[in-house]
Order: C-alpha cells, then sequence, then structure tokens
C-alpha cells in the first residue's frame, strides 16, 4: 500500500482552534431518505448516530449525519422532499470529501458493503494525495481522502466556480475565509474545471 505524504501543515491544523467560526452542515436532496442514511452508514462514511425529524406540514424529512454532533463537527444534511424521488444534480456542485488514513481499505469496505467505488484507490495523477471516489444512491461523489491527523473526517465540499479569483475574493471578504498559504491558489487554479 502507498503511504500518504499529503499531512496537513501545522498552521492549517492550528487555525480551526483560535478561529471559532466554521461551516455547521451541507445540504443536499435525496430521493428516498431512509436509503441515503442507510448508505452512509453501511459504508461507514460516517459514525456517530444521525438526527433525523419528519415534518409532514411543511412535506418533508431531514437528517443531520457526521462524525459527532454539529455543534462541534460539520455534517450533511439529508432533505427528502414529498413526492419526489430523483433530483439532477447539476454542474455547480462537485463532491463531498471525507478523510481517512487508508483509503484502500474504505474504498474496499464500501465495495464489500453493495457501494459504488468510481475512481478505485490509488494516488493523484502527478502527485502524492492518495485518494478514491464513492457515488451515493442519488448519485452524489463522496472523495476518499487519506489524511492522518485531521481534526475533522468529513473535510471539504467541492463546488465549480465560472470565476476562481472573483470567488474568493468573495468568500475573503463575505465570509471572512482565507487561505492556508499561497501555494493553495495555485494548486487551485491548475485544477479549475470550466
Amino acid at each position: 500500500m502507498a503511504e500518504s505524504t499529503n499531512i496537513p501543515s501545522a498552521e492549517l491544523l492550528e487555525f480551526p482552534k483560535k478561529d471559532k467560526r466554521r461551516f455547521l452542515h451541507a445540504v443536499y436532496r435525496v430521493g428516498d431518505l431512509q436509503r441515503s442514511i442507510k448508505y452512509i452508514l453501511h459504508t461507514s462514511l460516517r459514525d456517530e448516530t444521525s438526527k433525523a425529524r419528519d415534518v409532514p406540514k411543511e412535506k418533508y424529512a431531514n437528517a443531520f449525519l457526521g462524525f459527532g454532533p454539529e455543534e462541534s463537527n460539520f455534517a450533511v444534511e439529508l432533505t427528502y422532499n414529498y413526492g419526489v424521488d430523483k433530483y439532477d444534480i447539476g454542474t455547480g456542485f462537485g463532491h463531498f470529501a471525507t478523510a481517512t488514513s487508508d483509503v484502500y481499505k474504505l474504498a474496499e469496505d464500501i465495495k464489500a458493503k453493495g457501494g459504488t467505488i468510481t475512481r478505485e484507490a490509488g494516488p493523484v495523477k502527478d502527485g502524492t494525495s492518495v485518494i478514491a471516489f464513492a457515488k451515493d444512491p442519488d448519485g452524489y461523489l463522496f472523495e476518499l481522502i487519506e489524511r492522518v491527523g485531521t481534526p475533522e473526517p468529513l473535510c471539504q465540499v467541492m463546488l465549480r466556480v465560472g470565476d476562481l479569483d472573483w470567488s474568493i475574493k468573495f468568500y475573503e471578504k463575505h465570509k471572512q475565509l482565507q487561505l492556508p498559504d499561497g501555494s493553495e491558489k495555485e494548486s487551485m487554479q491548475t485544477m479549475r474545471v470550466n
């Protein structure tokens, strides 16, 4: 098995300890709430019990899934709208990413439990990061990233943007987010999807 050298910098790991602002959750719509919860539970993409609720008056049900309570951990909110069994994912949403110490093992576990791996585990082209991709029953992608010592297993939500510089400026100005260092922007620009 390949050994990952993509270990987060000390600066990146210290940032959440100093700054109390954080993303709480990302929402995505699913065609069958119980099927999606079961998929996530059975493919080990999370390890805490979910918080679910049904709101018949508003004709929806939802569940929050994460690696701990939302008060201290990022979560995904699965929302089922009554009568809608399928959604178009769209072109702006990319994928969720979850960190693990062994991508090869997690990918094999997902396949063994009936899940779909769309990119087998292995290093990225011309890089050292070890990744794989899993697809959930609604067609959403989860990138599995090999990282040791990451403080938050559900670590990324990838969105495609039309203008990277403008988007970075928006998030820096309006959401007070920042790039961990200058080299990150150059690597993001090379991965831009138009």
